[in-house]
Protein backbone atom coordinates (compact mmCIF):
# COMPACT_ATOMS: atom_id res chain seq x y z
CA UNK A 1 0.00 0.00 0.00
CA UNK A 2 1.07 3.56 -0.77
CA UNK A 3 0.38 6.63 1.36
CA UNK A 4 -0.57 10.17 0.36
CA UNK A 5 -0.11 12.86 3.03
CA UNK A 6 -1.78 16.20 2.33
CA UNK A 7 -0.81 18.74 4.97
CA UNK A 8 -0.99 16.10 7.72
CA UNK A 9 -4.16 14.34 6.52
CA UNK A 10 -3.17 10.82 5.45
CA UNK A 11 -4.81 8.26 3.18
CA UNK A 12 -3.64 4.77 2.23
CA UNK A 13 -4.11 3.75 -1.41
CA UNK A 14 -3.16 0.68 -3.43
CA UNK A 15 0.25 0.83 -5.14
CA UNK A 16 0.10 2.25 -8.69
CA UNK A 17 -3.09 4.24 -7.99
CA UNK A 18 -4.42 7.45 -9.47
CA UNK A 19 -4.60 10.12 -6.76
CA UNK A 20 -7.50 12.31 -7.92
CA UNK A 21 -10.14 10.77 -5.65
CA UNK A 22 -7.90 10.24 -2.59
CA UNK A 23 -6.60 13.82 -2.82
CA UNK A 24 -10.12 15.18 -3.21
CA UNK A 25 -11.15 13.25 -0.07
CA UNK A 26 -8.17 14.78 1.77
CA UNK A 27 -9.27 18.31 0.85
CA UNK A 28 -7.23 19.23 -2.24
CA UNK A 29 -9.34 21.66 -4.31
CA UNK A 30 -10.22 20.59 -7.86
CA UNK A 31 -11.65 22.35 -10.91
CA UNK A 32 -11.66 20.62 -14.28
CA UNK A 33 -10.01 17.30 -13.21
CA UNK A 34 -8.47 17.10 -16.70
CA UNK A 35 -5.12 18.82 -16.19
CA UNK A 36 -6.19 22.07 -17.85
CA UNK A 37 -7.05 24.55 -15.09
CA UNK A 38 -4.28 24.12 -12.50
CA UNK A 39 -6.64 24.34 -9.51
CA UNK A 40 -5.26 21.11 -8.01
CA UNK A 41 -1.61 22.15 -8.29
CA UNK A 42 0.35 21.07 -5.22
CA UNK A 43 3.98 21.08 -4.13
CA UNK A 44 5.58 17.70 -3.49
CA UNK A 45 7.46 18.05 -0.20
CA UNK A 46 8.68 14.47 0.04
CA UNK A 47 8.53 11.31 -2.06
CA UNK A 48 8.70 12.69 -5.63
CA UNK A 49 10.50 9.47 -6.59
CA UNK A 50 7.38 7.51 -5.60
CA UNK A 51 5.27 9.23 -8.28
CA UNK A 52 5.02 8.36 -11.94
CA UNK A 53 6.72 10.96 -14.19
CA UNK A 54 4.81 14.04 -15.37
CA UNK A 55 2.40 13.36 -18.19
CA UNK A 56 1.77 15.62 -21.19
CA UNK A 57 -0.99 17.61 -19.44
CA UNK A 58 1.37 18.50 -16.59
CA UNK A 59 4.18 19.37 -18.99
CA UNK A 60 1.87 21.72 -20.94
CA UNK A 61 0.90 23.47 -17.70
CA UNK A 62 4.49 24.73 -17.26
CA UNK A 63 4.76 23.75 -13.61
CA UNK A 64 7.74 24.81 -11.50
CA UNK A 65 10.11 22.31 -9.88
CA UNK A 66 8.27 20.23 -7.30
CA UNK A 67 4.80 21.19 -8.52
CA UNK A 68 2.34 18.58 -9.75
CA UNK A 69 -1.35 18.36 -10.66
CA UNK A 70 -3.25 16.01 -8.32
CA UNK A 71 -5.77 15.18 -11.03
CA UNK A 72 -2.94 13.66 -13.09
CA UNK A 73 -0.87 12.02 -10.33
CA UNK A 74 -0.23 8.30 -10.03
CA UNK A 75 1.68 6.93 -7.05
CA UNK A 76 3.94 3.92 -7.58
CA UNK A 77 4.41 3.00 -3.91
CA UNK A 78 5.77 4.46 -0.69
CA UNK A 79 4.76 7.78 0.82
CA UNK A 80 4.26 11.14 -0.87
CA UNK A 81 3.79 14.35 1.12
CA UNK A 82 2.12 17.29 -0.63
CA UNK A 83 0.90 20.77 0.28
CA UNK A 84 -0.79 23.68 -1.48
Amino acid sequence: MAVIDFEGAVKEVPDDSALLEPCEELGVPFGCTAGECGTCCVVVIEGEENLHPMNDAEKRMGLRDGERLCCQLRIKSGTVKIEL
